[in-house]
């Protein structure tokens, strides 16, 4: 199979699209014949777009028509995370009580790929109402990881990982609320990109709950395509009132010295346990920072220590969580996946452990605004291992076995914080599978992420080979 057209960024495609270099029928087909070929192996694309030939031929037609809008994204093929409407199709969330539920209207990051030009693919598979760290649930089944099938793409944006990184989409949408972006990306070898809370909004995104800490982002192969996205669907809608009227970001360029940028790391502390090889990924890009001639410093975050930022996140989610979901499943307990039926059956918080969580989460965004007073930028793990084997409820570190959601332990704080945060590949355990670095900023600095992001992109080795083996799918 040919595969030039799919290893294109969505950047080069556009601009291919609109030189007549390329049509966008050929670019969809293209898609989609990989999409025949290798998503069997990873059932990653849950629900195939219907139109999207037909679209196609319509994006190809206003090439032609000097009247016609042309986007950004003209004729460019992306997926979308199965928890977010899409008019006309269904929004399942990975769950048998939700899988007939058909959206009535686009969500506003798919109304805003579409009038950009952007032609939808499908939906991607996501674990039962996005609260898991695997991807699996009782309507679609399981996800596999295209670098090793064996293993899991992560959770819950785990489908739209999957796609892109085996070329089966170029670029897509997914949703975070404890590293459901990030992690996934660090797993599958791709970029994943958490905006600030309230630079897109939430509308649109099934279920509607744990609304101050969900966060709705691009995922993508390259920098640049987490640029185009993010500028696509950017900005308030007028119904999320989370979503603030702010500047776009300024992604024009990429290519903006960081030379003093002020730069701090960590690997295990304050999260433990990390592995070996996450470890030695951190280092190697800290390394690249130095020679850059960024300041760079160890992160002190011993504020952190008291806080319990995963306990204060179980809490709030086992509360909040429960009161928007439970009359949904109240007396279909028998209909759910094992993941949410093994949420129910773990104790409730008191109203006290409750808002001793909500006080600590306060402290969590108090003691980061401090630390983001003096640093630009936080270079940390976005996960403590690379991708695990199916099913582990535990996570193997090297030699320390630790609860399945750990691996979330150094994301979820920065949803918790509502931080802008990216994964970033950048390496490879001794397995192979690909290991993701995270960067942090401060609020609504996208810019500086993205700047920071795309010159260690451009130090990658993996970024090469980012999309795995295809034979080994």
């Amino acid at each position: 199979m040919d595969q030039s057209l799919n290893k294109l960024d969505a950047v080069d495609m556009a601009s291919k699209v609109i030189k007549k270099e390329i049509s966008p029928v050929e670019l969809i087909q293209s898609h989609l014949d990989r999409i025949d070929d290798l998503n069997p192996s990873l059932n990653s694309i849950v629900v195939l777009a219907e139109d999207a030939i037909d679209q196609a031929k319509e994006a190809e037609k206003a090439l032609y028509n000097s009247g016609s809008n042309i986007g950004p994204m003209h004729g460019v093929p992306y997926t979308i995370k199965d928890s977010i409407d899409v008019s006309g199709y269904r929004t399942s969330s990975g769950s048998l009580l939700t899988s007939k539920s058909i959206a009535t209207q686009n969500a506003p990051v798919v109304e805003r790929l579409k009038n950009a030009g952007g032609i939808l693919l499908g939906k991607t598979n996501t674990p039962e109402f996005t609260l898991w760290w695997e991807t699996d649930n009782r309507v679609f089944g399981r996800t596999n990881n295209p670098w090793d099938i064996t293993r899991t793409p992560g959770g819950s944006s785990g489908g739209e990982a999957a796609a892109i990184s085996a070329l089966l989409s170029p670029i897509g949408i997914g949703s975070d609320s404890g590293g459901s972006i990030r992690v996934p990306a660090s797993y599958c070898g791709i970029f994943g990109f958490k905006p600030t809370h309230g630079r897109v909004p939430i509308t649109g995104h099934v279920p509607y709950t744990l609304t101050e800490h969900t966060h709705i982002g691009p995922m993508a192969r390259s920098t640049k395509d987490i640029a185009l996205a993010l500028n696509i669907i950017e900005g308030p809608d007028y119904s999320d009132h989370y979503a603030v009227n702010m500047p776009p970001t300024n992604t024009e360029s990429l290519n903006g010295s960081i030379q003093g940028l002020k730069v701090a790391w960590y690997t295990d502390e304050p999260f433990q346990p990390i592995s070996e090889s996450v470890k030695s990924v951190v280092m190697n890009a800290v390394s690249v920072f130095k020679d850059m001639k960024c300041n760079i410093e160890k992160a002190n975050l011993d504020f952190l220590h008291s806080l319990d930022a995963m306990g204060t996140s179980s809490k709030i989610a086992s509360v909040e969580g429960g009161r928007d979901l439970e009359p949904l499943f109240e007396g279909k307990e028998d209909l759910l996946a094992f993941s949410m039926q093994r949420r129910l059956s773990m104790p409730k918080p008191s109203q006290q452990e409750y808002v001793q969580a909500l006080l600590n989460r306060q402290q969590i965004r108090q003691g980061f605004m401090h630390f983001f007073k003096n640093i630009d930028i936080l270079i940390c793990p976005a996960s403590p291992v690379s991708a695990p084997k199916h099913n582990s409820v535990e996570l193997e570190v090297d030699e320390a076995l630790t609860p399945g959601r750990t691996a979330l332990m150094s994301t979820l704080v920065y949803d918790l914080t509502g931080a802008p945060a990216i994964s970033v590949p950048f390496g490879k355990d001794k397995n192979g599978m690909p290991i993701g670095i995270q960067i942090v900023g401060r609020h609504f600095e996208e810019t500086t992420v993205l700047n920071t992001a795309h010159k260690l992109e451009e130090f990658s080795n993996l970024r090469k080979n980012v999309y795995g083996d295809p034979n080994q799918i």
